[in-house]
């Protein structure tokens, strides 16, 4: 099945998979998945379909189907799926203007706002990599966070200054973000010429691009690389380049914060001369959170993970795996008994509570 979500003028869909019976101590759950674009490294650019890649035994999505749930799957605006606009087309640069911050505050509001509605219940919420980013920010708000009966967080990722990944340092350094934007670049899309040309420009002479998976996100021991062609027929999916300016924003200063306007338009948007940071305080200590994560990710770094624990109020259960990557999470061949099990495990513990 598949619904279209109106936020903040942005057509973004839903996809769900309905099971009419139910196992084990599963009853009425309802899942939500969100990865939306995964980022140029950071998992910005890819969509909902990420979740069923792998083989049917082996891909959370449907895995946790098989299991009673109800899943259903958010496409943020920008990917192949959630491409309409109320006024606009994907071909005006007006289409493009948002971040990851747009995300949390507009289409994830409303798709877990849509999913409550259609089940009068609140939602099991999953997240890879941006699809954490989105969340975190959004669960410091109220109204959101009410929606929101427990979490789980793959590749957490809210501070990014001490990520590795040589490929995302690189572009880091030559300002490429802001330099696509002063030539107008505001559609990022790795699929078309100029997203070829600016993965070469990157990598030209500077470093070792064979490998382009492993120089973004880092080592991955485990997902089955004779399937790269297969995923590629699917990822990535397009972004914004305001999208990867707000990261890029982040790893330079190392806070956690709205978009930085500069200071003209930092008054007008916040009124004040710096943006806002999100508060992770304010996330309420009675939202169950699980986070898993890597020893090999280059993207949601131990550091910064630490330093997002600690903002909490509440204790997330975590699961640390080694020898994981930032990709493994999704694409391992062994990630059902690695980390679905203890996933699944928090999600039965929250089972009938979704619906009082």
């Amino acid at each position: 099945m598949h619904r279209e979500v109106a936020t903040s003028s942005y057509l973004t869909s839903l996809m769900a998979i309905f099971f009419l019976w139910y196992l084990g101590c599963l009853i009425e759950p309802f899942f939500v998945s969100g990865t939306p674009p995964t980022d140029d490294g950071l998992c910005a650019l890819m969509g909902g379909d990420t979740w069923f890649l792998n083989p049917v035994n082996e891909s959370l999505g449907f895995i946790l189907a098989d299991y009673g749930f109800d899943v259903w799957v958010g496409n943020v605006r920008g990917t192949r799926w959630s491409r309409k606009h109320i006024t606009l087309s994907e071909h005006d640069r007006a289409y493009w203007n948002w971040s990851w911050q747009d995300l949390a505050q507009y289409d994830l509001a409303a798709m877990l706002g849509y999913i409550q509605n259609e089940t009068s219940s609140k939602v099991l919420y999953i997240g890879h990599s941006q699809g954490t980013i989105m969340a975190l920010s959004a669960f410091t708000m109220p109204d959101i966070v009410k929606m929101v009966e427990a979490a789980a967080f793959l590749c957490p990722i809210s501070y990014l200054d001490h990520i590795s990944s040589t490929f995302v340092h690189r572009a880091v350094s030559t300002h490429i973000d802001e330099m696509l934007l002063s030539l107008g670049v505001h559609q990022l899309n790795f699929r078309s010429s100029i997203g070829v040309h600016i993965l070469d420009s990157v990598c030209d002479g500077h470093m070792d691009c064979g490998n382009l998976l492993q120089g973004i996100t880092g080592e991955n021991c485990c997902f089955n690389a004779s399937r790269v062609d297969y995923y590629l027929k699917y990822e990535p999916h397009a972004s914004s380049t305001k999208n990867l300016h707000h990261l890029f924003q982040m790893i330079r200063k190392g806070t956690f914060a709205k978009y930085d306007f500069g200071w003209w338009g930092n008054l007008k948007h916040y009124q004040r001369l710096q943006p806002p940071a999100f508060n992770l305080g304010s996330i309420p200590e009675s939202l169950p959170l699980w986070m898993a994560y890597g020893g090999n990710d280059a993207l949601a770094d131990l550091t910064d993970l630490n330093r997002t624990i600690n903002e909490l109020k509440s204790k997330p259960e975590l699961c640390y795996i080694e020898s994981y990557g930032h990709i493994d999470f999704i694409l391992s061949v062994n990630a059902k008994n690695d980390v679905y099990s203890d996933l699944i495990r928090l999600l039965c513990s929250r089972e009938g509570t979704s619906s009082s």
